[in-house]
C-alpha cells in the first residue's frame, strides 16, 4: 500500500510512509476506473503537476497568505505526502481497492485524506472508505452532476460518481455546485438526483446569488468531504481539462466556498480531479489548481 514518490512533497507537506501523527495526508491516484475506448492516462501526471506547481512557493511558508488570512501551516497543522499509489490505466477494480485502502489507512490514523487524481472516478472508492466513520456530507464542485447509472456498461466510471455516492449509507447529503452546459446527465439523471434529495446549485445561480446559495445547504457542524473537479472553474482560468466550458466559477468563488465550509462545518476530506497537464504548457492552470488545494489545507485547523 506504500505509495511511490515521483516528485517533491506538496507545498508544506513532509514525505512520509505513514499518515500517523499528521493533521492530513496527501496521496496521488493517477488512474481510476476506465471506460472502454476512453484513455484515462491523460490525467495520470496531474498529482505530480500539482506538487511541482508550488515547488517555489514552498520556500515561503513563513509568509502571510492573504487567501487564508494567515500562514499556510498555522496552529499546528502538519501534512504528510505519501506519494502516488501504484495504480494502472486499465485495471479499475485494482485501482479502486488501492484508493479505498489508502483512504481508510489515513482515516484510521486520525488524519484527513487529501487525494489528487486522476479522473473523476477516483472519488468513488475514496468516499466508500468513509463507511464506518461519522456520516458525511459531500460538496461536489463540478461542471457536471455525474449521476449516470452506467456508461459503456461500466457503473464505476467518472460519469457515475455522485450516483454511486448516493447509494452509500454513510452519505446523508449531497450538495452539488457549479454545473453548466452539457454533460454527464440527461433529463432522467437530473430527476433522479433531485428525487434523492441532492441540492443542485448551478454556476449561473452562484454568479447571480453568490456562494451563499451553496453554503445554505451545508449543515452546521457536519463532516464535509469536498470533491473538486477542475472543470468547475471557467475555461479562462482552467483550460487544462477534458471538457472546458464557458460560464464556470472563478478561483475566488471556489476558495470562498472552501472558506465557507470551514467556517460552519469540518472539512473531513478533499479530492481534486480531472486535470490534463498536456493542455497546460505554461503551468499556470496547475498553479491555480494547486493553490485551491493549498486553501483547503490552510482551512483544516477547525477540528473536533
Amino acid at each position: 500500500m506504500t505509495a511511490r514518490r515521483t516528485a517533491p512533497a506538496f507545498m508544506g507537506a513532509r514525505k512520509s510512509k505513514t499518515p500517523q501523527g499528521f493533521t492530513a495526508a496527501i496521496f496521488g491516484a493517477p488512474h481510476g476506473t476506465p471506460y472502454p475506448g476512453i484513455d484515462n492516462r491523460i490525467h495520470q501526471a496531474a498529482p505530480d503537476a500539482f506538487r511541482l506547481a508550488l515547488k517555489e512557493d514552498a520556500l515561503w511558508l513563513d509568509h502571510w497568505d492573504f487567501d487564508i488570512g494567515g500562514t499556510l501551516l498555522g496552529k499546528g497543522i502538519s501534512v504528510a505526502d505519501l506519494g502516488n499509489l501504484a495504480t494502472t490505466p486499465k485495471q479499475g477494480a485494482k485501482n479502486r481497492k488501492l484508493i479505498e485502502a489508502c483512504t481508510r489507512r489515513i482515516l484510521d490514523a486520525g488524519a484527513i485524506p487529501v487525494m489528487f487524481g486522476g479522473d473523476d472516478s477516483v472519488p468513488i472508492p475514496f468516499i466508500q472508505a468513509y463507511s464506518g466513520q461519522s456520516p458525511i456530507v459531500i460538496l461536489q464542485i463540478d461542471a457536471h452532476i455525474d449521476w449516470r447509472e452506467e456508461r459503456h456498461g461500466e457503473r464505476m466510471g467518472f460519469s457515475s460518481t455522485m450516483r454511486r455516492a448516493s447509494e452509500q449509507e454513510h452519505v446523508w447529503r449531497i450538495v452539488q455546485a457549479g454545473m453548466r452546459g452539457i454533460g454527464s446527465a440527461r433529463e432522467a439523471e437530473v430527476r433522479d438526483a433531485l428525487d434523492w434529495g441532492a441540492r443542485l446549485v448551478t454556476a449561473r445561480d452562484i454568479h447571480h446569488h453568490g456562494v451563499g446559495s451553496v453554503l445554505q445547504h451545508i449543515p452546521e457542524d457536519c463532516d464535509c468531504v469536498i470533491s473538486f473537479d477542475c472543470d468547475a472553474l471557467d475555461l479562462s482560468q482552467m483550460p487544462a481539462v477534458s471538457y472546458p466550458t464557458p460560464g464556470g466559477l472563478t478561483y475566488t468563488q471556489v476558495t470562498d466556498l472552501i472558506a465557507g465550509v470551514a467556517a460552519k462545518a469540518r472539512i473531513a476530506g478533499f479530492t481534486m480531479v480531472e486535470f490534463m497537464p498536456r493542455r497546460d504548457p505554461a503551468g499556470t492552470a496547475a498553479f491555480t489548481a494547486a493553490r485551491i488545494a493549498a486553501n483547503v489545507i490552510g482551512r483544516l485547523e477547525k477540528r473536533g
